[in-house]
């Protein structure tokens, strides 16, 4: 067994300067990742820093209309929150649909956005994996990858991001705040997380020793028509073959917003671009949405075992946005 120091946090600059003064720290929230990650082995970290006590365990409504979601607020309260429900519905749906309820009522939302990989090759310290040991190899590629990446993967990686709460986010235009030794500063949850290219040992654009102290959600997208939809091998408990969260607003018969991100497809969550910009000024037709999911899903680079994820995730997104096109008209 590994030794470790632990301490608890009291304030977010406190967290910060803990964390600067040991390279082999870890920030501890529910620990519903993390503390698995350590027993498995992966992890092996120095020093916690427990973060789950600090003042980040609210949901404020701001006076513009948008919504501020606190680091440590916990999966199911946020799930369960009015203003979550009523005016950013695809996130509430989203959460419901990860993990389990015992789960759901120890994750919080900062370490959501920051849990690792399910590939179980890089769970397997056996195991050849790039991410957890950079240059070791990909040992996915050509061993088991049936639930693995079909856009914007590398040859050195080839997983998913196991989050459904980010699919929900990037489609929102949510944005992720973040607290340093430098100062706070904030950026889209949809350019949060990277693609792996050469590097697939970083997961996000987090500094070291950045902590998550939020997430906003935008006055702009509340209220609108929005859904989440997963396709799993099981009923509850598992994570997504293919998801996609929406949302989309109609004004005088043409679509004039669109946001639309695929999960479990990509090393992160997947902003599908190409496919909102061919529906903003398109009537909301079957034959557009068709257009648009095939504009996106043709940059898709299957696999020997993965390919059955393209029309899954196709059907996700056009079940989906045919039902928030009905409700936008009403």
């Amino acid at each position: 067994m590994k030794t470790f120091d632990y301490v608890r946090a009291t304030t977010p600059e406190e967290a910060a300067e803990l964390f600067a003064g040991r390279p082999g720290a870890r920030y501890l929230g529910g620990g519903t990742n993390l503390v698995d990650l350590m027993k498995l082995g992966v992890e092996r970290p120095d020093l916690l820093v427990d973060v789950s006590r600090l003042p980040l365990d609210e949901v404020q409504e701001l006076q513009d209309g948008s919504l501020r979601v606190g680091a440590t607020v916990r999966n199911s309260d946020l799930a369960a929150h009015p203003a979550v429900r009523a005016r950013y519905p695809a996130l509430s749906q989203a959460l419901l649909a990860g993990a389990s309820g015992q789960l759901r009522n120890a994750a919080t939302t900062g370490g959501n956005l920051l849990q690792r990989t399910r590939c179980p090759y890089f769970q397997d310290v056996s195991k050849p994996c790039n991410k957890r040991s950079p240059g070791s190899g990909c040992g996915a590629r050509e061993g088991v990858h049936r639930d693995h990446a079909v856009l914007g993967h590398s040859p050195h990686c080839i997983a998913t991001h196991p989050s459904d709460m980010a699919v929900a986010l990037a489609a929102l235009d949510a944005r992720v705040e973040l607290y340093g030794t430098e100062g706070a500063r904030s950026m889209p949850v949809a350019e949060f997380h990277r693609l792996p290219g050469e590097h697939p040992e970083r997961d996000t654009e987090i500094r070291t020793g950045e902590l998550v102290t939020g997430v906003l959600l935008p006055a702009a997208s509340a209220g609108l028509p929005s859904a989440y939809r997963k396709a799993r091998d099981r009923a509850s408990y598992a994570f997504a073959l293919a998801s996609v969260a929406a949302v989309l607003r109609v004004t005088d018969g043409v679509v004039d917003h669109a946001g639309i991100a695929f999960g479990a497809l990509a090393h992160r969550p997947w902003r599908a671009r190409r496919a909102e910009q061919a529906l903003v000024g398109a009537a909301p037709t079957a034959a557009a949405f068709e257009h648009a999911v095939d504009l996106e899903l043709s940059a898709a680079e299957p696999l020997r075992d993965n390919a059955y994820k393209l029309p899954l995730a196709r059907s996700l997104a056009l079940d989906v946005m045919t039902r928030l096109s009905a409700a936008a008209r009403t």
